[in-house]
């Protein structure tokens, strides 16, 4: 037998660290394994729910406005009209209840209609327009929206009136608020209880909130908006508040 062909022993220092590094291996590919398991064990241990609460709430404040618009001739006789115009609707307005006090006139504007020829300006003016914006603010919701509704007999006595229409809002929002969000709270424990129920675990104490924004929308409306929304268009209204809940799971 040759040199070559003697078989090498293992120095103990060398046979120690091969040990070493087959421990070392080991114990860090399993604390790893560990630290695996209680980063998935503790973003399993929560569960995130939402509750919703919603009640129905009526506008007690409107706010109308109209613009009396009038053409002419002439500026001053434009404004004239328009004037004339304005009157009507003021006396309109208090023959049907509304307090001269909550009637708002705006400053009268004006402006020249100029003739176009095949989209160019002749530099000649055809007539002089004029307008003015009187704006209604009242409490009286049910008042003004029947005095919009009837707007039409005073159209027929020959003024140009453009009705915008009212926009009616809910005075007592902020109040409402705090009701509905606990409201709320309450729905996702329910719902939460009810999910981790279903699955043999426990609903435990709330790690985070965050609330929605309010939607105030027409009665039965399923409308909503990122943002929030708010309806101007009707009295009776519909509130709706979410919240995002997320609990801890035993």
């Amino acid at each position: 037998m040759n040199e070559f062909d003697k078989p090498r022993r293992i120095s103990p220092k060398v046979y120690s660290l091969i040990v070493s590094a087959i421990i070392l291996a080991f114990g860090t590919g399993y604390g790893l394994s560990l630290v695996g398991q209680g980063l998935a064990a503790r973003a399993g241990n929560s569960v995130t729910v939402t509750g919703q609460a919603r009640t129905n709430a009526t506008a007690d404040n409107a706010v109308w406005t109209l613009n009396a618009q009038e053409s002419s001739q002439s500026a001053a006789a434009a404004v004239t009209k328009v004037e004339k115009s304005v009157a009507a609707l003021t006396n309109y307005l208090v023959a049907g209840g509304i307090p001269a006090a909550a009637i708002e006139t705006g400053g009268v504007n004006t402006n020249a209609i100029n003739e176009y020829i095949n989209g160019n300006p002749t530099g000649r003016v055809l007539s002089y327009q004029a307008n003015q914006n009187l704006t209604v603010r009242s409490k009286d919701v049910n008042l003004v929206n029947s005095l919009s509704n009837g707007i039409g007999k005073l159209l027929q006595t020959g003024v140009n009136i453009n009705n915008y229409g009212p926009q009616f809002y809910v005075s007592n929002l902020a109040a409402l608020r705090p009701t509905l969000l606990a409201q709320a709270m309450v729905d996702a424990k329910a719902r939460g209880i009810s999910m981790t129920k279903a699955v043999g675990s426990k609903l435990g104490s709330v790690i985070a909130v965050s609330s929605g924004p309010v939607q105030v929308t027409s009665p039965d409306s399923v409308d909503t908006s990122g943002g929030g929304m708010y309806d101007t268009t009707t009295i009776p209204k519909t509130v709706t508040v979410t919240v995002s809940v997320s609990f801890k799971v035993k």
